[in-house]
Order: C-alpha cells, then sequence, then structure tokens
C-alpha cells in the first residue's frame, strides 16, 4: 500500500524534486496561494518520475508495452530507414505518454540490443505523425530470441527535452527491462514482424504488462 502511495522515483527525477521544493520554499515567502501552487507543482514532479515495478509475462511469445500511454496507431509500414529497414515491411504500435503517464520505458522482448542510434530533431506535439520522423529520437534495435528484428524508438514531444537511454550496445535484455525514459510528455514507437497484434487504437497500455502482439 504504501509503495502505490509513495512509488519509487526514477534516478533522473531527484534534481527536479529539488527544484521544485526549493520553488514551493519561495514562493511561501509571497503568499500562501502561491506556495500551495509550488506544492502541488513538487507533488506533480515527484509522482511523474515515478518508476514503479511491473508484473511481466517474461513469455517469448508476447511483445509487452515500452511505454505507459495511449495506443494512437496501430498500422504496417516500412522499417526505419535510419536503421537501414526501409526495405522490409514491418507493423508498427504508436504510444502517446502525456504528462500524467510514467514515462519509464521497457523493453518489449527479451533479447540483445545490436544497435541503438540517437537522431536529434524537432520537438513537435509528440501526436503527431511527424513526430517520427521529425523529433528528437532514439532508436534500440532488438534481435529477439526467435530471431525477429523488433525496434523501440522514443521520441521527444512538445515539452520534453532530454531522451534518457539506459542501454548498451550488445546488451543482452530481459523482457520489460527498463531501457531508459523521456523527460515531460512524449511518445514511443514499436516496429516488429511476425508477431499479429492485439491491441487497438485508444486502448490504455501500461509499460510492461499490457499484451502489444503475439506469436
Amino acid at each position: 500500500m504504501f509503495s502505490k502511495i509513495f512509488p519509487k522515483i526514477h534516478t533522473e527525477g531527484y534534481k527536479f524534486i529539488i527544484i521544485a521544493v526549493i520553488i514551493t520554499i519561495i514562493f511561501y515567502t509571497f503568499s500562501n496561494f502561491l506556495g500551495l501552487i509550488g506544492l502541488v507543482l513538487s507533488i506533480w514532479v515527484y509522482y511523474f518520475f515515478r518508476d514503479p515495478e511491473r508484473v511481466i509475462i517474461d513469455d517469448n511469445n508476447y511483445l509487452v508495452s515500452p511505454a505507459d500511454g495511449e495506443v494512437i496507431k496501430v498500422e504496417e509500414v516500412d522499417g526505419p530507414k535510419e536503421l537501414g529497414l526501409e526495405n522490409k515491411k514491418f507493423k508498427k504500435i504508436s504510444i502517446f505518454m502525456n504528462i500524467f503517464d510514467c514515462h519509464v520505458n521497457r523493453t518489449p522482448c527479451a533479447g540483445q540490443v545490436e544497435e541503438i542510434l540517437y537522431k536529434p530533431g524537432k520537438f513537435l506535439n509528440a501526436s503527431f505523425d511527424k513526430a517520427s520522423e521529425d523529433n528528437e529520437r532514439n532508436y534500440y534495435k532488438i534481435k529477439d530470441n526467435h530471431g525477429n528484428d523488433v525496434v523501440i524508438v522514443q521520441i521527444a514531444g512538445l515539452i520534453a527535452r532530454r531522451i534518457v537511454c539506459e542501454t548498451n550496445k550488445n546488451q543482452e535484455l530481459k523482457q520489460g527491462d527498463r531501457i531508459g525514459m523521456i523527460r515531460f510528455g512524449s511518445r514511443a514507437d514499436v516496429y516488429y514482424e511476425n508477431y499479429d497484434s492485439l491491441v487497438k487504437v485508444g486502448q490504455k497500455a501500461i509499460s510492461g504488462e499490457t499484451l502489444l502482439a503475439k506469436k
């Protein structure tokens, strides 16, 4: 019960929480009303950087969601040209994280990280289609235990200004392992082959737990 009310915090969040608390103290010196605004801001910052434990299915026949948020796209597309996969067909699921969602990202499958590629870019609203091509983003290409390519793309949004990568090339991952986070409102795209989609547009996804696709 305690962990639900006061969840664990991602290490990226501590400095922002300290800043928010300092602002709150300064606000209180001017008025109780401003202090209350600062307190609400501090609570929001705390919960934005929450990093709760998740129950992982640990089954190679499924892909789990890499992010908390709303499914905004389920489609068939060419692979990311940045990874040289533009001549290969993939299914793609896009998940939009609003400022109230948990922003810690996880790998949909077990496997080895074959490539990590960071691309600088713009900061359009992450729900826009062009965000996948124009925004700041980070690619993870993973070879799953069936020999399939699975690509996760962290995409910065209108407010987000930093993608945090916590994974290394050639690292072996277990399904649901944390791979990084995006600060303040963003999106995650998943490209995959040889799995059938299990989610629909508008559905709410939970990182590490929602089943996105099945072999």
